[in-house]
């Protein structure tokens, strides 16, 4: 037995140390032994325990067991065995480093201060824990697989179905779907979920899978769906911070987004553009402006010399969380300055995924029609740039390797070389990081697999596309889980919640799946799909569990309040954009003009998705409707009901202006009847009843005023919810 304890503890040491054992460690282990139960037990109970270990832990330090004594702390490892004279302990109880040691208390006698420097060069032996039955904390940097079995870092499950309606009756409690909606609501409600307007042909007498057709094909799809994607980049158009210096050219990402969405681009290959489409296809202007994701991000303008590290790995860090949370629904971040607390996403595993952009840098090249970039200019966010080369378009993109200018009072604008830092900290540097993925989505061994070694004419250093090869790998990497998420959020914007609520968050701190096997079927669909998404909206859509009404079911309301059987449809808000875009649409002054720079001027007919976001200057009504602050990755909007919303439906200049707009479109319809069916057909996509029409008609003849009618019908519940 005692053989087999110091094999143990040999075992243990060497691990610790990561090196190679003195010839004669068996015997100073054996003599460490008789140590500590003669003395050093007793020293580290009295002078130690309570603040690391016992009654609290400090700096994270726990000396109750030999394990986490080798570990250390927040401020790195405090003892090396069989090395006293490196051991930072030993400085700290000579009260040669700060903090001295023990705190508060005085300093150690020269004898216990001996022992304790013997016991450590004899190898820091333990004979047992220093409270009875403690068992070492759990080394988070190791990745078990018991850690894979979480349900987001499972392969996907194969799923035997034939439908969507088959899967949610699996497992709908003897509930069935409500009654399908009429044809008028599906065909209002289809139309503003996919092109975020209203109907515009009402004589559309076409079946459903043909108009969902003519919606996905419409350009306005993109425009709409692009929407969704910007929050989840936390895309603007400014700098952030004091600042807040205007970005000209970071508009060719949004349309970007735009286009790939309305081609239904691929989404792997969509992934694959914002991490490295310079490094895919490097004369496409299109690949080149789809990077400008990973530099969306806020990023100060005005830093000291000192600053320029720890701003250049917040930069990092902001690429790595945003790529993590909008692509795979992971809080990543989280690791930087400490293993994560509830995921199995080590502090090592994020540096090595950081490094990944170790010198990326957000730059504005001049791309000629050829796809030549003739200059590249390192902003470093800076108001002033030069002129574009005639004849180029100019790019905000995300790249590297293109000879930027070097800022010479502020510093280069990245690094050659990422570390693993101690705490986050610059200044505490724990060796170089090279790049690796998460250990919890890969296996030891296969991060050759992802490597993409560029030619030897390449800028590029091959990491970011290596980065996109794991992410999109199904079958080794993190694919399967990059299916999920985004199916996930197609879910979520048809039915106003995903089958994981929690859609930037599929670790364990968030929401698991209301319905797994549906989840993976549509993860699988999408696949088998080529990764197509519009296939994947004519599935959603069509489906029984879609096109229900929202007649209220007081039973299955008081039996799954939260829906997550989806037997029932919930009616949903339409966020600012799509309520300011259908009141342009429905006024006749909506400027379908797509691409190029964005305005702030609130009086513009274009859509919403082309207002410029600054971030200090946001558009005040689209606030008003929640409109999210795009400073990290934005999952889902909230849904308010505030007192400022109905005040600009009700006194806001635009608001009466498409008001005006609505009215001069009815007013030649014919008599105050028909003038009030037209204005609800063009508003609601159904003629008004009796009552309805009763009391419009008493209206216009005692106010005589078309314009106020209409403005009260742009300001009804049912004009800004999708039913």
């Amino acid at each position: 037995m005692y053989r087999l304890l110091i094999t143990l503890l040999i075992s243990s040491s060497l691990l610790a140390m990561e090196a190679v054992l003195p010839d004669d460690h068996a015997q100073r282990m054996a003599r460490g032994l008789k140590t500590f139960d003669q003395h050093i037990s007793a020293i580290l109970k009295q002078n130690c325990l309570g603040c690391h270990g016992g009654e609290k832990v400090k700096s994270d330090l726990d000396l109750a067991t030999r394990e986490d004594l080798l570990r250390g702390g927040s401020h790195g490892p405090v003892v090396v065995p069989f090395d006293a004279k490196s051991s930072s302990l030993i400085d700290q109880i000579n009260h040669v480093k700060e903090p001295h040691m023990p705190d508060g208390k005085p300093k150690l006698s020269e004898q216990v201060i001996a022992k304790l420097t013997a016991w450590i060069n004899d190898g820091a032996p333990y004979a047992e824990p220093l409270i009875a039955g403690k068992k070492p904390k759990r080394d988070a940097s190791v990745v078990t697989n018991e850690d894979r079995q979480w349900w987001a870092f499972q392969p996907l499950q194969k799923v035997m179905a034939k439908s969507i309606e088959e899967l949610l009756l699996r497992n709908a409690k003897g509930m069935t779907f409500s009654p399908s909606a009429d044809r008028a609501t599906l065909v209002r409600r289809m139309s503003l979920d996919l092109t975020g307007l209203p109907p515009s042909d009402m004589s559309d007498t076409s079946d459903l899978s043909d108009l969902l057709d003519k919606l996905l094909s419409s350009p306005a799809y993109g425009e709409r769906w692009a929407r969704h994607w910007l929050d989840v980049a936390r895309f603007a158009e400014s700098t952030g911070f004091e600042q807040d210096y205007d970005r000209p050219y970071a508009f060719h990402y949004r349309d970007f987004v735009i286009k790939a969405l309305n081609a239904d681009m691929p989404y792997d290959q969509f992934v694959k553009w914002q991490l490295a489409g310079d490094e895919y296809e490097p004369s496409n202007p299109l690949a080149l402006a789809a990077t400008g994701f990973l530099g969306a991000g806020v990023f100060p303008s005005q830093i000291t010399a000192n600053e320029v590290e720890r701003t250049r790995y917040d930069a990092m860090d902001d690429m790595l969380s945003t790529t993590s949370s909008a692509m795979l629904g992971l809080t990543v971040g989280c690791a930087r300055c400490h293993d994560h607390k509830f995921d199995p996403f080590p502090t090592r595993d994020y540096y090595q995924m950081l490094s990944t952009f170790t010198t990326t840098t957000r730059m504005n090249v001049d791309v000629h029609p050829d796809g030549k970039i003739t200059s590249a200019i390192t902003t470093m966010d800076k108001k002033k740039s030069t002129p574009v080369v005639p004849g180029a378009m100019r790019l905000m993109i995300c790249g590297e390797g293109y000879d930027p200018i070097v800022m010479h009072t502020q510093g280069g604008p990245f690094f050659d070389k990422t570390f693993i830092l101690k705490r986050g900290n610059p200044d505490l540097k724990d060796g170089e990081a090279t790049q690796g993925f998460l250990q919890v989505l890969s296996r030891p061994g296969d991060g050759k697999r992802w490597q993409w070694q560029p030619p030897k004419d390449a800028k590029t250093t091959g990491r970011r596309r290596s980065l996109s090869n794991w992410i999109t790998d199904v079958d080794h990497g993190a694919g399967a889980l990059l299916a999920r998420v985004i199916v996930n959020r197609l879910w979520q914007h048809h039915f106003g919640t995903g089958i994981v609520p929690t859609s930037n968050d599929f670790g364990k701190t968030g929401t698991p799946p209301s319905q797994p096997e549906l989840l993976d079927w549509l993860a699988g669909q999408l696949i088998a799909n080529g990764w197509q998404l519009k296939p994947l909206h004519r599935m959603i859509m069509l489906s029984q569990a879609y096109q229900q009404s929202t007649r209220l079911d007081p039973a299955k309301e008081a039996s799954d309040p939260a829906n997550a059987l989806f037997m029932r449809r919930v009616p949903q808000r339409l966020e600012g954009e799509a309520i300011r875009d259908s009141m342009l649409a429905v006024s006749g002054s909506l400027d379908e003009t797509m691409y190029g720079a964005g305005t702030r001027d609130e009086n513009s007919k274009r859509r919403s998705i082309y207002f410029n976001i600054k971030r200090s200057l946001l558009i005040g009504s689209m606030v008003a409707f929640d409109l999210p602050e795009p400073l990290v990755s934005q999952g889902s909007r909230p849904t308010t009901t505030v007192a400022p919303q109905a005040l600009i439906l009700m006194n806001s200049p635009q608001a009466r202006t498409w008001a005006g707009g609505l009215a001069k479109r009815i007013v030649s319809t014919g008599d105050i009847k028909q003038q009030i069916t037209r204005a609800y057909r063009l508003c609601f996509n159904r003629p008004p009843n009796a009552d309805e029409l009763a009391r419009g008609s008493d209206f216009l003849q005692q106010v005589g005023d078309l314009t106020d009618y209409c403005q009260v019908l742009l300001g009804l519940n049912e004009f800004i919810y999708v039913n």
